[in-house]
């Protein structure tokens, strides 16, 4: 079960690498070339939205139908076991909403580029009238 999550902090890993490489000063060819190619990736790279979404809900149903450890018959090991695997749900929630949060940004940024990119264009058509 820990390939999932291997594969998501990858991901999130990658996602924040080209949220780097696409918000740092470039010239303006090595800029345009850079976001062209991230869009290109954006594609595919959608499917980290309903994999996380997925994940998500299977910690919401593991947690509704998971024994609870309240009363005084538990012994400290199922206690402690417990609050682990409370503290594992709640990182791989973080985890899952990093990578929509971050695959969103890495979208925006990109589509802000290319909006900025038609405006000079156009802004240099009318100089040129």
């Amino acid at each position: 079960m820990a390939l999932q999550w291997m594969i998501l902090t990858y991901v999130v890993a990658a996602e924040a690498a080209l949220a780097i490489l696409v918000t740092l000063p470039a010239p303006k060819l090595v800029k345009k070339r850079l976001v062209s190619l991230v869009s290109l990736l954006l594609q595919p790279a959608l499917f980290v939205v309903p994999f996380a979404g997925f994940q998500i809900l299977d910690i919401y149903w593991k947690n509704e139908h998971r024994m609870k450890c309240t009363s005084e018959i538990c012994t400290a090991a199922e206690r402690d076991r417990f609050e682990k695997a409370i503290f594992k749900a709640q990182r791989n929630v973080i985890l899952c909403a990093t990578a929509c949060l971050l695959y969103w940004c890495v979208y925006r940024i990109c589509k802000y580029n290319k909006e900025l990119e038609c405006l000079e264009e156009v802004e240099k058509r009318l100089k040129d009238e």
